[in-house]
């Protein structure tokens, strides 16, 4: 398997960002790391090994990137408005800088086609980045994903905090937004959510998401695994594989 290291400047937030490429060519996964992870966790906990049948054979390429989360979600980043001030640099980052140089590293063939994915707080970010960027992001694979803000700025909100809650920004889009239209011509969104240990949260998150999901037309595939599910790599990475053959096959 080709495997590959970048370190590189970002203009936005004004620092270098690492991240690690996977595979040699196939569709493009965005990994987003666990809050306030780093990019070489879905390598150190064997997720990316999982992946292993689609990456050698050159239909699938994952971009690991970099997270910024204690200085955004985390509740001692500092004032809430400058945490969302850094989550908004960061968010244009993956945009304007990451997401044009991971379509040159891939070849140019996949602008579009891009899948998101991540567990836990990752998740969370897989499933924003696809709805606030349709025209970019093409699917979505999230486990064990806490869509609700208040556990991080509690009942504070502004403008940049509902840019970032899936929660909020999709129960007031109207029936007949444009973008319904794009994220159904989509592989559908992947929701994944145990309802064992420590996954309370984020089972009754996935679950408002998926209602509301449901409620504006929009396809999903939600499901809610068994109660000895817990919070944890040891389930992801059983999840990760069949839901990844739902989409490349």
């Amino acid at each position: 398997m080709q495997i590959n290291y970048y370190k590189e400047w970002s203009n936005y937030l004004n620092r270098d960002m690492e991240f690690k490429v996977f595979g040699h060519a196939g569709r493009p996964v965005v990994v987003f790391p666990c809050q306030s992870g780093r990019f070489y966790d879905w390598e150190n906990f064997g997720m990316v090994e999982k992946a292993a049948w689609w990456l050698e054979r050159g239909e699938l390429q994952l971009f690991c990137v970099d997270s910024i989360d204690s200085e955004s979600w985390d509740p001692h980043g500092g004032t809430p408005r400058r945490r969302l001030e850094m989550q908004e640099k960061w968010y244009n980052y993956l945009i304007q800088e990451l997401y044009p140089r991971m379509i040159a590293l891939n070849g140019g063939q996949n602008a579009g086609k891009v899948i998101t994915t991540g567990t836990s707080m990752g998740a969370a970010h897989a499933v924003n980045f696809f709805l606030r960027r349709p025209d970019l992001f093409n699917g979505v694979i999230a486990l064990s994903g806490q869509y609700d803000t208040k556990p991080f700025f509690g009942d504070y909100t502004d403008d940049l905090l509902y840019r970032n809650a899936p929660l909020q920004y999709l129960a007031d889009m109207p029936a007949d937004a444009p973008c319904i239209a794009q994220y159904n011509q989509a592989d559908p969104l992947l929701l994944c959510v145990g309802q064992g240990a420590w996954e309370d949260d984020c089972l009754a998150s996935t679950k408002a998401l998926g209602d509301l999901l449901a409620g504006k037309g929009i396809h999903a595939q939600v499901e809610l695994w068994g109660y000895d599910v817990s919070h944890d790599w040891d389930w992801w990475k059983k999840q990760w594989p069949m839901f990844l053959g739902r989409i490349l096959g």
